[in-house]
């Protein structure tokens, strides 16, 4: 599983011009699958992501997490995180888990964040045409894989 998250000041989505996640402060989350992924894979990045102390506390130093913050998540399922661009100029997505499996991964995965966190979490529309609009904030930008913990 990898994610990129990014701190915000604001974000939403929209399915042909709905709105169909928004939040105000907190992490915007794009979040793709491998056929591999386990449960572990996903409790680990929940917990990792809710926990990640990258909101300034009084001083200015990144010592809060989204939790202290009272921060809102928006999570969005993108299947490019795992595009290969070895060869040529085309990427590739074989290693994407498809999106018979890639659908309840995602949706596992917002019930772990949503567990962690402690409230709902905004998300869009699985595998639909999405526009995702987004305030970075920093920007503060981090990319995890959890078969590559750091």
């Amino acid at each position: 599983m990898r994610v990129v998250v990014q701190r915000v000041t604001s974000a939403r989505v929209e399915v042909a011009g709905e709105v169909m996640g928004k939040i105000g402060p907190g992490l915007l989350i794009l979040a793709g699958f491998e056929a591999s992924d386990i449960d572990h894979d996903l409790s680990w990045t929940a917990a990792k992501l809710v926990r990640l102390r990258i909101f300034p506390d009084a001083g200015g130093v990144m010592n809060r997490c989204v939790s202290d913050t009272e921060g809102e998540i928006l999570a969005v399922s993108q299947f490019t995180l795992f595009a290969s661009t070895r060869k040529g100029n085309r990427p590739s997505w074989s290693r994407a888990a498809p999106p018979e499996l890639a659908q309840p991964l995602f949706e596992r995965f917002v019930g772990q964040l949503e567990s962690a966190l402690g409230r709902h979490v905004q998300t869009g529309v699985f595998g639909a045409e999405m526009r995702v609009h987004l305030v970075n904030d920093g920007p503060v930008t981090i990319s995890i894989d959890s078969r590559q913990p750091e």
